[in-house]
Order: structure tokens, then sequence, then C-alpha cells
């Protein structure tokens, strides 16, 4: 089997298929772009296809199957970039990735902890020799009450490591987790927006909670509260967010993920004029922190995650049940 790779990183990747290809007996092709219509022939005589969580067009689909594609394997826990009803209808089979949760578990309480305690502001003042104390002053997360969205496997562990800190957890999700409620409270979503100190957000982006976060539940907000994205930027609507900073109901932010990222996160745009103002605004105030969507980017999760390409078609051509296949 030659599987096709979109968007292969020669430095990282590229060392974990090559170990991976030997060890399953496949090839692989690798190409350093994002897939587009045009470059799709490209992978002619590659039955698998692998891509980033980059938008995979309808289109795209219609020209990977005229192309002879069966599998199109996602590099990502999400699928929400792919229209799974018309891979079926396509006869393409999808396969996600999955990886142990503590990278952005782990990413997200670190965030958490920056943001209590003004630490991007702090870095910023110390590159200029400014070593006052004004405008320096934090918070003790352990005497914040954080409110976590999505207690699924990121969702847990965030809560399993939080509560060392002795803080107070409030939970929230659709399908509550028993071992979860040993160490969090479970609450409806109202009360986690209205008592938390710090919310932080572990959900898939789904028509339901687009923009779960806006300008109401802002309004109901604790005065000073710190919001924390590492899983989609639709959960947050970035202009009610500027008018919760710019107003200091929200107290802080600490962004790994954002509205419209597409074309900026995960490419070098450097010297570019960004077509993006909210995240040009966000980026201009001392109390929010934007990271480039890198909340994952551990060598075990990315290892992980290459294993999964190879693992999903290994288990689509043996016939076998594949606990990886996303299916509409």
């Amino acid at each position: 089997m030659n599987v096709f790779i979109y968007n292969l990183r020669e430095f990282d990747e590229k060392y974990f298929f090559d170990d991976l290809a030997k060890e399953y007996g496949f090839s692989y092709t690798g190409y350093e772009g994002y897939q587009s219509v045009e470059n799709i022939p490209m992978v002619k005589g590659h039955e698998a296809v692998s891509i980033l969580a980059s938008e995979c067009t309808d289109e795209m689909l219609d020209a990977f199957a005229a192309n002879g594609v069966k599998y199109l394997l996602t590099r990502s826990i999400g699928t929400d970039h792919i229209n799974l009803k018309k891979c079926k209808e396509l006869g393409i089979r999808v396969g996600r990735s999955q990886y142990a949760p503590d990278s952005v578990a782990n990413y997200t309480i670190m965030l958490m902890l920056m943001v209590c305690r003004r630490f991007a502001h702090i870095m910023k003042r110390v590159e200029v020799q400014d070593y006052s104390f004004k405008g320096k002053i934090g918070k003790e997360i352990s005497n914040c009450t954080v409110g976590v969205v999505g207690t699924g496997r990121i969702g847990k562990t965030v809560i399993d490591h939080l509560s060392g800190f002795g803080c107070k957890i409030l939970a929230y999700d659709l399908y509550p987790n028993p071992a979860v409620a040993e160490k969090a409270e479970y609450v409806d979503i109202d009360t986690i927006i209205t008592q938390s100190d710090i919310i932080t957000f572990h959900a898939p982006a789904t028509a339901d909670n687009y923009h779960l976060i806006d300008h109401a539940a802002i309004e109901k907000m604790k005065d000073g509260v710190m919001i924390i994205n590492a899983a989609r930027g639709t959960l947050v609507d970035s202009d009610a967010l500027i008018d919760g900073i710019e107003s200091g109901k929200i107290g802080g932010a600490a962004l790994d993920v954002l509205e419209d990222e597409a074309g900026l996160y995960f490419l070098n745009r450097s010297g570019d004029v960004l077509a993006n103002r909210q995240m040009a605004i966000l980026k201009s105030f001392p109390n929010v922190i934007l990271s480039p969507h890198t909340a994952f980017y551990t060598e075990d999760a990315v290892s992980e995650m290459c294993r999964c390409v190879f693992e999903s078609v290994r288990a689509f051509e043996a016939g076998e049940e594949n606990p990886l296949e996303a299916k509409a």
C-alpha cells in the first residue's frame, strides 16, 4: 500500500513516517502543501490519502474519489473539516487520529497559570528591562473556581491534573462521566458561566455549540473572568470576546485556537499582511495570549498521529473493525 501524505513536515513527521513505513510494510509519498482541487490529480495511484485538519471541500472529495482514493486519513482528532456524509456517498472511508490527552491537558493548565499570573505581560516588560511591580499582580489558581466545558478524554485529564491545585472545579457535559464526578461537580452550562473565575473549553465544534460564548454569555460572567480555549475557535465569538476584554468584564484570555485560523496557523506568514482583524486586535491586548494551535504538539502526540494513519489503512485493508473510523 502506498499512502499519499499532504502537509508532510520534513522536520518531525518524516522521521516518524519513515520508521512506521518499515514497521507496517507500507510506502508513502510526501507533499508539503495543502490539498487543492488543482493538485489532487497527484494522488492518482494512491488508494489512501492523509491530510491535516484543513478544509476539505465536497469538490475536493469528488476529486479524490475520481482519482481512486478509497481511504481518507486525517491527522487530527476532530473531523469537522470533512463532510462524512459525502464520503459515505462516494465510498471513501475516513480514519481519524488519537493521542494521549496529556499534551493538550497540560498545555491548558499552563495557559491557565500564565493568565492567572499575567506571565506573558511580565515577560514582555522584562524584555525592556521594566522590573517594577505595577500592573503585574496575579491571582492564585488554588483560590479560583474553574469551569470545564466538555469532559471527554482531554477535559477529564484537565480535571484530574487540576484537582491537585486544590481549586473548586465545576464541569459540564451532555454525557456526564461518573469518574469525573469524583473530582468535579457537574452543573448546567449557565452555572459554569455565572460562577466560574476561569472557564476552559474541551468540546468538539458542532452546530449546537457555535458561539457558545457570545455577548449574552459574557454579560452573565463574573467580573474579571478568564477564558481559556484549546479546543475549537468557533466556541467563542471573537467579537464578543474583544468587547468583553475592552470593557474589563474579561480579565484575561488564552487562546490556542481562533475563529478563521485556516490559512494562518501551521504556516510561516512572516512579513505578510494578515486578513484577520480580530487576531490583530486580540494580539494588542496585554492580558491575552494567542498561541498557534500547538497544544497538541509534543513528540509523543505527533508520533501517535502518524501511527494512526497507517493503523487505519491496515485495519481497512484487512477488513477489521477500525476504532479510528469516523462515520456519518
